[in-house]
């Protein structure tokens, strides 16, 4: 795809092959869209990797895996995950707001995803090419002063 096709096209309306994008995204995350109460961003997990133990505490959360195998870990609190699932290609996660949660790489190859959050959890136009990169920008985030967000 152009990297056209890989920026924030929101809040503008939109249309994309999403199979297509999420297979080929190569970042850790890429926003798509972002618009007033929802937003789309692509992901791509390396074997082994993961999204980081994290909660969003007015943002319900959908992931819908591409290809690849992970775990999914959710609860009420960070160190009690009472939900444990293998997830692989074409499955769906619902992650409700206020919920604790990660999603691991569990296989041999990237995983690759997307996520819709509703409202927008990222800035517009974020891209974060690896998680280290992403760990960076939340903690900036979190810098700058009170948010909605709670991470490791």
């Amino acid at each position: 795809m152009s990297s056209e096709a890989f920026r924030d096209h929101g809040p503008r309306p939109h249309a994309l092959d999403i199979e297509q994008a999420t297979l080929t995204n190569d970042r850790f995350r890429t926003t798509l869209w972002t618009g007033t109460n929802l937003q789309l961003t692509v992901m791509s997990i390396e074997p082994g990797g993961e999204i980081g133990l994290e909660m969003h505490i007015d943002r319900d959360q959908f992931l819908r895996v591409e290809a690849g195998r992970g775990r999914v870990l959710m609860g009420p609190e960070r160190d009690r995950m009472s939900f444990d699932r293998e997830v692989v290609d074409d499955w769906v996660v619902l992650i409700p707001a206020g919920t604790w949660h990660n999603v691991v790489n569990t296989g041999q190859e990237p995983l690759k995803l997307y996520s819709l959050y509703a409202p927008p959890e990222h800035p517009h136009g974020a891209v974060h090419r690896t998680k280290a990169d992403s760990d960076a920008a939340e903690e900036a985030e979190r810098a700058e002063g009170p948010g909605e967000y709670a991470g490791e």
